[in-house]
C-alpha cells in the first residue's frame, strides 16, 4: 500500500523561523562564535553565520532559542534514540548519582551497575561466553578494538600482524586511529592522515562503484574478488583486522549488497584476519534487529556499540569480545601480569544505569520489532520521492535512510561541488522545521525509535517541501 504523503499539524507549536544566514545576535550565538571550537565544521564559515542554539528537546522535537521546534530527523547524531525528553533515563541518572556517582573499573574494582550492564549487553549480543569493555565513544571504542586486536595476534606468535583493512567512505571516529580507519579524506588532510598500515579498500556502494550492467551479486563477488588480491598484495601475514560498519552511516547510508559481509568474513577466516563490526551506529536496534551484523548477515570476533546504547543521555561506549579473542588475551595478561588499556571513565556508573535503564526500555518496546515497523512505514512514505527530479536512489534498512541527489537521473551524474546542493536541502529543510544531514550529496534520515507513523509522515512531506524549494531555487520547476 502506497503511503499518501501530507501535512500534518503536530503536537509542538512551530514559530516563525529567522533567515539561517542572518549573523546571530543572541547572547548564547555571541558567546559560542567567541569562545567555542566546534567540531566538524568550518571555523570561518561559523563566526560568520554562527550557531543553532538548542535550548530544549521534547519527544522527537527540539527547540531552539527562538522557539522554533524541529522534528529531529537523525536523533542528535544518530543516538538520541528514545527522543529527548525519557523521564526514566533522567531518573536513572539521578538515583545513580545520589548513590555511586563514580568508581572506576581498574585493578579487580567495578561499580555494581556496571557489572549488570555487561551481563545485560551480552544476553543481547547473543555472543556465546563474550565479555564487554567499557569506554566513552565511539572512537574509543574503535580504538580499543584495534588494540585488542594487535595484542591477540602478538599473544599467537604473530606480532607483524598489524596492518587493518576499512573501507572508503566509513567512519570510525575522530581520534588518530579512528580518524586512519575512516575512508574520508576531510578527516586526513589537515593531520597528514591515515596511520601507515591502514589499507582503504573500495565502498560497497553499488549504485556509485557498480559497472555498466553489473548486477549486485556480479558486484558483490568483483568487490571480494579486489579484497583477496588485496590481501595478498600486502601480506595475509601482516593484516591483523577488516573493520566495518554493517551499514555505512556518515559516508551517506550504504547499504552492501546481499551477501557481501559473508563471502568477506569466509576469506578473511582463511587468513587468520579478524573480523571487526563498528555497530556505533546500527547496535541496538537501528535496523530492525537488535545488531546490524545480525541484519546483514554476518558473525564478528569484536564489536563496538556506543550511540544508542544510553540513546544519548550520557557518553559511553563498549567493545564485545568473543570467546575464543578473549582466551588469548586473558592468557596474555596472566603473562603480563595485566591488561594495560583503559580508561579514566570505563563502565561510569551513572552511564552505566542510565544505558542499563535505556536497554530495559528497549526490551519493553520489543524494539527491534517495533523499529521494524517503523522502518517499514519510513521506507514506504520515502518511496513516491525516487520520482522528484532530485533524487537518484533511497537506500537504508529499518529506521536509517540515505537519499542520493543527482543532477541527472539516467546517467547518475552528481552536482558540481560548488552548487553545495546538499547543503543547500539541509538548510531548507530546517526552514521547514527538520533537522537532517548532508555528507555531500546525500541526505540522512536516522529519526528517535520513539516516532509514530504519523510524524513520519510529517517528516518526509517536510523533506518532500525542502526539496522542491531547492529544485526551484535553482532554476528548475518540480
Amino acid at each position: 500500500m502506497q503511503c499518501i504523503i501530507y501535512k500534518l499539524s503536530v503536537s509542538v507549536e512551530i514559530t516563525a523561523m529567522p533567515s539561517l544566514h542572518t549573523p546571530p545576535t543572541s547572547t548564547i550565538a555571541q558567546v559560542d562564535r567567541r569562545y567555542h571550537l566546534h567540531s566538524q565544521t568550518n571555523m570561518r564559515r561559523h563566526q560568520r553565520q554562527g550557531p543553532l542554539v538548542i535550548e530544549r528537546g521534547d519527544g522527537v522535537h527540539v527547540i531552539d532559542e527562538h522557539g522554533q521546534a524541529y522534528i529531529e530527523g537523525m536523533s542528535g547524531l544518530w543516538c538520541a534514540s528514545l527522543g529527548f525528553s525519557n523521564r526514566r533515563l533522567a531518573g536513572a541518572a539521578q538515583r545513580q548519582l545520589e548513590t555511586l556517582p563514580y568508581y572506576h573499573t581498574f585493578n579487580h574494582r567495578v561499580p555494581a551497575v556496571t557489572a549488570r550492564l555487561a551481563e545485560r549487553i551480552c544476553e543481547l549480543a547473543k555472543m556465546p561466553e563474550a565479555k564487554v569493555f567499557f569506554a566513552c565513544s565511539g572512537s574509543e571504542a574503535n580504538d580499543s578494538m584495534i588494540k585488542m586486536a594487535w595484542a591477540y595476534h602478538r599473544a599467537r606468535g604473530n606480532p607483524q600482524k598489524r596492518k587493518v583493512i576499512a573501507h572508503q567512505r566509513g567512519f570510525h571516529g575522530s581520534t588518530v586511529m579512528g580518524a586512519s580507519l575512516s575512508g574520508l579524506p576531510n578527516m586526513h588532510a589537515a593531520f597528514g592522515l591515515p596511520l601507515d598500515g591502514v589499507i582503504h579498500v573500495d565502498c560497497p556502494h553499488h549504485y556509485r562503484n557498480g559497472q555498466a550492467g553489473e548486477s549486485e551479486a556480479e558486484f558483490c563477488a568483483r568487490l571480494v574478488n579486489q579484497l583477496e588480491k588485496r590481501i595478498e598484495a600486502e601480506g595475509p601475514q601482516n593484516i591483523a583486522a577488516f573493520i566495518s560498519e554493517p551499514i555505512m552511516g556518515a559516508g551517506g547510508v550504504i547499504v552492501p549488497p546481499a551477501g557481501y559481509f559473508a563471502a568477506v568474513q569466509a576469506l578473511l577466516a582463511r587468513h587468520d584476519i579478524l573480523m571487526l563490526a563498528d555497530e556505533i551506529i546500527c547496535g541496538f536496534g537501528r535496523t530492525g534487529q537488535w545488531f546490524g551484523h545480525q541484519t546483514m548477515g554476518f558473525t564478528p570476533d569484536l564489536m563496538a556499540c556506543a550511540k544508542s546504547l544510553s540513546a544519548g543521555y550520557q557518553p559511553i561506549s563498549c567493545v564485545l569480545v568473543s570467546a575464543p579473542v578473549y582466551a588469548v588475551l586473558e592468557e596474555q595478561s596472566s603473562e603480563l601480569d595485566g591488561f594495560g588499556h583503559g580508561f579514566t571513565y570505563s563502565g561510569h556508573p551513572v552511564a552505566a544505569a542510565v544505558a542499563l535503564e535505556a536497554l530495559d526500555i528497549y526490551r519493553e518496546m520489543n524494539v527491534p520489532l517495533h523499529t521494524a515497523a517503523m522502518g517499514r512505514e519510513l521506507h514506504q512514505c520515502l518511496s513516491p520521492l525516487l520520482d522528484h527530479p532530485l533524487i537518484g536512489e533511497i537506500r537504508g534498512i529499518g529506521l536509517v535512510a540515505g537519499l542520493e541527489l543527482v543532477e541527472d537521473k539516467a546517467s547518475r551524474a552528481s552536482f558540481p561541488a560548488r552548487l553545495a546542493i546538499g547543503a543547500q536541502v539541509e538548510l531548507a529543510a530546517r526552514r521547514h522545521g527538520l533537522i537532517v544531514r548532508n555528507m555531500g550529496d546525500a541526505i540522512a534520515l536516522a529519526p528517535p525509535y520513539i516516532i509514530d507513523a504519523e510524524q513520519i509522515r510529517e517528516m518526509v512531506a517536510r523533506l518532500r517541501a525542502a526539496l522542491d524549494e531547492v529544485y526551484h531555487a535553482n532554476g528548475q520547476r518540480p
